[in-house]
């Protein structure tokens, strides 16, 4: 007789019709009260069912009977809430839907397209606690945000917008009566002004918004900010609960005994974690601190309403759009030194060779002893103390080094991806100029630091598991079948080898760096393997980190600038009992939909980082048009080659057109272009020079010329491509002849190298 297994296919459609509102895995796995194997025997069982059609998936870990499913409906998305919701209605329903309806993710296709504002798209449609819900099947009519952000330019016939996005191809034509108090050079916002249904010749716009001039040292971020609607101003209930903060009542440990210190850059205004650390006969002791923001940042309250819509804080190179008020992220949430605070603290104990032995959760009150900088901490180390450094070297800073000495251990055994990318700042003098750009140093103070935060994340991650709690994980997907495949083809060009059979592992990609490191195909692979990566994102459901090569892994440890530290913050209060303030159950079955959201925000901002840092490095670079620069190729495609400079790190395009008059070729899989007949090349990682021959900083744009003769092909893979161009086509990629005509200079996509993953 077969032994029975729980769950089976039976209970879970009588819970599923007793509970129709419990719709994801994690839902039905919570009801069931499952636990372990049985936890994968559900997720086998909702498989077969969603295969054999009995139940129906209607989102990404959600799941409907199929003889029950939700109504299908066009939702055209009209609008923002004011907790940044996207809002939308029904077309066509006569009203069977209500009057709105709010998007809340895709609907089976997690990797699908998210609607926008003006946007159309099929969605499936439920109802749950008197409000409609949309989940988006297809989007089939996606508009173009009305919005232009650019300059405003006075010509012989009135005036013009050009876009500040070389992405954008629109620019409006601003009649007099429509500029609205813009003048030449302003940075302004415009909208297309109504027209009839035919409308020829020019577009026709309106200023609606002058947020600059193109003088303003300023500006790059601006029009960062502006053109990916990046929120700068808090409503004013939020101000005025900044302002007043009265933190949720509850018990907490003493902690003021204890030396905590914060460690960050030296000209940081909020200090969101602590660290401090004592010898053990057998190990060592770990304490880190982290500001308690739940307890002043409650669920519902106008601060969380606008601290959800903004997802993260945005750190442009001369400014910080934060997630919450400096008034509450700079004052009451900052751990300052010698002041009382609030905070959330895990200690951890781990042996001697870094492994952990155990942790456990602290909701505490603290004084931090000293507020040193990376430089002070390290300085001290080195044998060159000074002032508060000095006077805690033995107390201190020389547990935390031996502590971080024996993590390192264990980080060294457990092998996370190794890629050493460089890091610039840009350097501003007192009126906001760029004044240079500088190379970040790398310093042991910043390893430790970084080490501890990520035990602190892997430790909140655990005890949420342990305790069967909803929370937001922290994942980065291992590399897709597709990108090994293009990475093992790329390595094969230059006769390195490697299985693409097994799965990937961080030791084998750390393995390959270390072997090519100080080569001549160091930076080329760094950047390939980069490209192979997965982009880091938030989700309810642990894929793990393979970047860190951790198995779970959850953001603790900055919840003033990201909003899934204070979900974090918010599981563990509610499941460890540390207060009333903790995750509500109304919260905990939006996770899927506030992650998607937080990951969108933070995609967000990292683009309008990047486009800022783009334009001002142009505006640094725009008195040396005709200079001559190292530089080397971190871009090939099939219109020309992208090249970061040395010592500033600019990214430049060379035209494929203006190279000579060769017909060059792309081989997409060497990540090179090649001569067609002598078979010399331009190569990803190539150290070459360049002349500066033009650059637009309204769109941080720089165009090169190439200087540098290419070089010859490895001998086999010449004589391949000579043999392919005898038969008149190309041997990889994809190929042509040179473009004619003046070179336009449009860098339609970002260079790879760019594409970074944030922890």
């Amino acid at each position: 007789m077969a032994l029975m297994t729980f769950p089976d296919r039976q209970t879970v459609l009588d819970f599923l019709r007793e509970n129709p509102s419990a719709t994801t895995k994690q839902e039905i796995a919570r009801g069931l009260k499952l636990k372990g194997k049985e936890r994968t025997i559900l997720r086998e069982i909702l498989k077969e069912m969603e295969g054999d059609g009995t139940l129906e998936r209607t989102g990404k870990r959600a799941w409907a009977q199929a003889d029950r499913p939700p109504p299908t409906g066009v939702v055209e998305f009209t609008h923002l809430d004011d907790d940044g919701e996207l809002i939308g209605k029904s077309v066509g329903d006569n009203g069977l839907f209500g009057p709105e309806i709010r998007y809340v993710g895709p609907s089976g296709k997690p990797k699908a397209k998210a609607p926008a504002v003006g946007d159309r798209a099929l969605c499936k449609i439920s109802e749950r606690d008197g409000e409609w819900l949309a989940r988006a099947i297809t989007v089939f009519e996606k508009r173009l945000s009305d919005k232009l952000v650019g300059l405003y330019s006075q010509t012989q016939r009135g005036g013009k917008v050009v876009p500040s996005s070389r992405k954008e191809k629109r620019e409006f034509v601003i009649q007099e009566a429509d500029r609205n108090g813009a003048e030449e050079g302003d940075l302004v916002i415009a909208e297309p002004k109504p027209v009839g249904r035919r409308q020829y010749g020019p577009a026709f716009g309106i200023v609606t918004e002058v947020i600059g001039h193109i003088t303003d040292p300023r500006s790059a971020s601006l029009l960062a900010i502006h053109a990916h609607d990046i929120p700068t101003e808090f409503p004013e209930d939020a101000l005025e609960q900044a302002r007043d903060p009265k933190p949720a009542a509850a018990e907490r440990e003493d902690l003021t005994a204890v030396q905590l210190i914060t460690i960050d850059p030296h000209d940081a205004r909020d200090h969101d974690d602590a660290v401090w650390a004592e010898q053990l006969d057998d190990g060592w002791r770990v304490i880190v601190a982290i500001a308690d923001v739940a307890a002043y940042v409650t669920e519902g309250s106008p601060l969380d309403k606008e601290a959800l819509k903004r997802g993260n804080s945005t750190y442009f190179p001369d400014r910080v759009v934060p997630m919450l008020p400096f008034e509450l992220s700079a004052d009451e949430c900052s751990l300052r030194e010698g002041e009382l605070r609030r905070c959330m603290a895990v200690e951890m104990v781990f042996d001697k060779s870094g492994t952990k032995r155990s942790h456990r959760f602290i909701r505490g009150m603290m004084k931090s002893a000293a507020k040193l900088s990376y430089e002070e901490a390290q300085a001290a180390i080195d044998g060159k103390p000074g002032g508060k450094a000095e006077e805690l070297l033995d107390s201190v800073l020389k547990p935390l080094w031996g502590a971080y000495a024996a993590l390192t251990k264990a980080r060294d055994k457990r092998s996370p991806l190794d890629l050493d990318l460089p890091e610039r700042r840009i350097v501003f003098d007192e009126d906001g100029e760029v004044q240079g750009i500088v190379a970040k140093e790398r310093l042991d103070a910043h390893r430790l630091i970084e080490e501890f935060m990520i035990q602190a994340n892997v430790a909140a991650a655990e005890s949420l598991e342990k305790a069967n709690s909803p929370l937001v994980y922290r994942v980065h997907d291992v590399p897709s079948d597709a990108k090994i495949a293009a990475f093992a083809d790329f390595l094969q060009t230059i006769d390195i080898k490697w299985h693409i059979g097994e799965r990937p592992q961080t030791q084998r990609f750390n393995k390959l760096l270390q072997d090519i490191r100080g080569g001549v195909y160091d930076e080329m692979v760094t950047q390939m393997v980069l490209r192979s990566q997965a982009q880091a994102i938030y989700s309810e459901e642990n894929l793990g980190h393979f970047g860190l090569n951790l198995a779970k892994y959850a953001h603790f440890t900055s919840p003033i600038r990201r909003y899934a530290d204070l979900i974090v913050h918010r599981a563990l209060i509610r499941a460890l009992k540390l207060g009333p303030d903790g995750l509500s159950d109304q919260n905990a079955v939006r996770l899927e939909e506030i992650a998607e959201h937080i990951s969108t925000t933070e995609r967000r901002s990292m683009a309008a980082e990047r486009e800022a840092t783009d334009r001002y490095l142009a505006i640094f670079l725009a008195d040396r048009v005709g200079a001559e620069f190292e530089g080397r190729i971190m871009g090939v495609t099939g219109s020309g080659l992208f090249v970061a400079l040395a010592g500033s790190g600019a990214d430049g395009f060379v035209p494929i057109s203006s190279i000579s008059d060769d017909y060059w070729v792309l081989d997409q899989a060497a990540m090179e272009i090649y001569a067609r007949g002598s078979g010399k090349t331009y190569s990803m990682g190539q150290t070459v020079r360049v002349r500066l021959k033009e650059v637009t900083p309204l769109q941080g744009g720089l165009l090169l010329e190439m200087l540098s003769e290419p070089q010859p092909a490895p001998k086999g893979r010449a004589e391949a491509r000579k043999a392919a161009d005898a038969s008149g086509r190309s041997p990889r990629g994809r190929g042509g002849p040179p473009r004619r005509g003046k070179p336009k200079f449009n860098k339609k996509t970002l260079p790879k190298h760019k594409r970074k993953s944030r922890k």
